[in-house]
């Protein structure tokens, strides 16, 4: 896609601070980092979200993730990783792409970045379960 940033600099029309790159994909640093080291690992192929990436791109994506995430716990001595996905909403960049965020004990994060909140109820809970349950067994089998 011509005016996606990423797809730029997949093919070296945009600068951008590589620490990793195969075949199939490529991490470079963020340049708006919630901690140095926050990495974001993409499909060199330009897909908006998880869904729409080919079956046979997933483990490769995935294990460029763990490669930088092991890389990020070694090389800065981080205590541990965020990854995080957005598809559409938040997504700043219409491609799919996957953050690799260094984290340390009182770092300053807490769990997610937006509020959490309980089911109204264990039936409500048992519903969505069934609903999701159901949206994947379909998916399944088509």
């Amino acid at each position: 896609m011509k005016d996606c940033v990423f797809c730029r600099i997949v093919d070296g029309r945009h600068e951008a601070p590589i620490v990793f790159e195969d075949e199939e994909t490529l991490a470079f640093l963020d340049h708006r980092p919630l901690f140095y080291g926050h990495t974001l690992v993409i499909p060199r192929r330009h897909v908006e979200t998880l869904a729409e990436l080919p079956e046979e791109l997933v483990p490769r994506l995935f294990l460029t993730a763990q490669l930088i995430a092991r890389a990020i716990e070694t090389g800065l001595a981080a205590k541990g990783t965020f990854l995080g996905i957005n598809n559409r909403v938040s997504q700043s960049v219409p491609h799919l792409h996957v953050h690799v965020v260094p984290r340390n004990p009182k770092d300053g994060l807490r769990g997610f970045f937006w509020p959490r909140r309980n089911y109204d109820s264990p039936e409500t809970m048992r519903r969505v379960q069934e609903t999701l349950r159901e949206a994947v067994a379909r998916l399944l089998s088509a």
